[in-house]
Parts: structure tokens; C-alpha cells; sequence
């Protein structure tokens, strides 16, 4: 989920690259340029929105989710920019997931960036049946509609439509079925990622006040460096996504 999360947030006299968030999500530059879903910020924001995929799968479902929400505090470096909430609603093997994102980058207090993403996903067990997201990213505007039918997925964004393989996912953080694939589609742009996701080991981490042992992941694209973190359950719990510039994005759990 936040996202591609995952384009460009500031104008040049901006330390930061607008190429991060939805993948976590993605942001755009006021003149036009990118930070990363991709993961510099708007990638990141799109992607992780921070920033989705697709993927041809085919595994057995895990065990079905209860219902859950993952509601993210989302800072870049330290300074908080707004906020990122996934909410899964779990009915046997029918998922929804609706994510929505809200982001303000200021300097000396003008606005200098915004990002808003929603997103509502349908699954059937760990394969995407339906997408419709609608993104503004500091003005530009992306819209995503997918459909899954006749042994395809069909993609179909404002600048034209793609079909895919019949089972595939997205930056689907909140599932860990995600983190044993090799693409994944980004939901805000509609764009097909190669990525590669390796486990780094045992590690532990802060989450509301307490030191919780995890385990983490590095996803990397071309674009991407996103590392997350899960529990010993394989419960989601944290994300930090490196921008061009060298900053970070950082989801950490309200």
C-alpha cells in the first residue's frame, strides 16, 4: 500500500529531488521535473501511493488477512509532511483495500508542493480484480482504471491502456505475498516496474515508542531504494525510501 510511493517536489532551490514518494507515491516539480511510486518524492509517494506494479503470480493464496488499517505519519527527514492510511476490508478471499494519501512540502512557509492519492483495489485472494485511483501530484493530474478479465489484466490510464498477465499486484506493502515478486504495478501512473526484493535479515525497529524486532526488506528498481519492515507475523510496519537527492521518506505508524 504508499505507496510509487511512490517526479519533482521543490523548485531548484530545493534541496530535494521530486522523484519519491508512491511507490510510497510521486511528486512533481512545479516546472515540470520528477522526484521518484518512482521513489524520489512522487515516485516515492506514488510508488509507497508511496509509488504499484504488476506481476504474473502464481501461488497459492496466503491465509486470509482480518480486517486492518495501516495509518502512517510521513515525514521527509524529520520534518512531517502529511499522512498515509491503507484500509483492508477481508471477506474470505475478496480483499478491498482503500489507500489515501495527503503530502505539503513548505519552505519559509509557502506551499511548495502537494500530493493527494486515493486508491481502491479489489483482490481475488492475492490477484488485483479491479483498480480505480485518481492522483494530483502538485497539479498534475493521473488517473488508473484496471480490470481483470477474460485471462488478462487490463490497465488503462489517460495516455492509453496495456494488458497484462492474469494475476498481478501492486505495491501492495501490506501484503507480504509482494515481497516474493519480481514486478508490480504502480497504481498511480499505471506503469509496469521490474523490481527486485531481497531480505536483508533480522533488524528492529521503533514503532509508536517501542523497540519491536523485525525483519527488513530492500526493494530496488531502477528508480526505487525502498527499505520496509515487518514483524515476526509478517505484519507491515515501517518504510524509508532514499530520494535522488539523498533524502529520506519515512512512513512510521500513528
Amino acid at each position: 500500500m504508499l505507496t510509487r510511493p511512490p517526479a519533482g517536489i521543490f523548485a531548484d532551490a530545493s534541496p530535494v529531488d521530486a522523484h519519491d514518494i508512491q511507490t510510497g507515491a510521486r511528486v512533481e516539480h512545479r516546472s515540470g521535473g520528477h522526484l521518484g511510486y518512482d521513489m524520489s518524492l512522487t515516485s516515492e509517494i506514488s510508488r509507497c501511493t508511496w509509488f504499484a506494479t504488476l506481476l504474473v503470480a502464481g501461488q497459492a493464496p496466503l491465509p486470509a488477512l482480518a480486517d486492518r488499517t495501516w495509518d502512517f505519519q510521513v515525514f521527509l527527514d524529520q520534518k512531517e509532511i502529511g499522512s498515509h492510511r491503507f484500509d483492508l476490508r477481508d471477506r474470505e478471499s475478496q480483499r478491498e483495500l482503500v489507500s489515501q494519501a495527503r503530502m505539503t512540502v513548505k519552505l519559509l512557509f509557502v506551499t511548495a508542493y502537494t500530493y493527494e492519492h486515493r486508491d481502491v483495489e479489489r483482490w481475488d485472494g492475492d490477484c488485483l480484480s479491479t483498480l480505480s485511483s485518481t492522483t494530483d501530484d502538485n497539479g498534475g493530474k493521473y488517473r488508473v482504471e484496471v480490470q481483470r478479465r477474460d485471462g488478462a489484466t487490463v490497465v488503462q490510464t489517460l495516455e492509453g491502456s496495456q494488458r497484462l498477465g492474469e494475476c498481478v499486484l501492486t505495491f501492495a506493502y501490506w501484503n507480504p505475498a509482494m515481497l516474493r515478486q519480481t514486478q508490480l504495478l504502480n497504481s498511480q501512473d499505471g506503469e509496469y516496474v521490474k523490481v527486485k526484493i531481497t531480505d536483508a535479515g533480522a533488524d528492529s525497529i521503533v514503532v509508536r515508542g517501542v523497540r519491536t524486532p523485525a525483519r527488513r526488506y530492500e526493494l530496488r528498481s531502477q528508480k526505487l531504494s525502498i527499505d520496509l519492515w515487518y514483524s515476526e507475523q509478517e505484519e507491515w510496519l515501517a518504510l524509508e525510501s532514499t530520494t535522488e537527492r539523498g533524502q529520506k521518506l519515512i512512513y512510521k505508524l500513528k
